[in-house]
């Protein structure tokens, strides 16, 4: 998908090209639409960077009881009986 944005909308921001797919992949992971990874790959950024973009603007990561069940789930298949 290619998102054309006249300069002068943004006029002033700071905003490049590479700060708004940033900015967009944190608002998709932020609402929950794509995962830490496809949201950094949308990014166009390593995950560990994705994942300091997140702290520093205190986003939280998305981890909730039932993937903390499926890494259980997990875990168990992968320790010997």
């Amino acid at each position: 998908m290619i998102v054309e944005l006249p300069d002068a909308a943004l006029e002033g921001t700071g905003m490049t090209p590479e700060l708004a797919k940033l900015e967009v992949a944190i608002g998709l992971y932020r609402e929950r639409k794509v995962s830490m990874g496809r949201a950094a790959r949308i990014a166009g950024v390593p995950r560990p960077l994705f994942q300091r973009e997140l702290g520093k603007r205190e986003v939280s990561v998305n981890y909730d009881v039932q993937d903390f069940e499926d890494d259980l789930v997990a875990i168990g298949k992968l320790t010997p009986p």
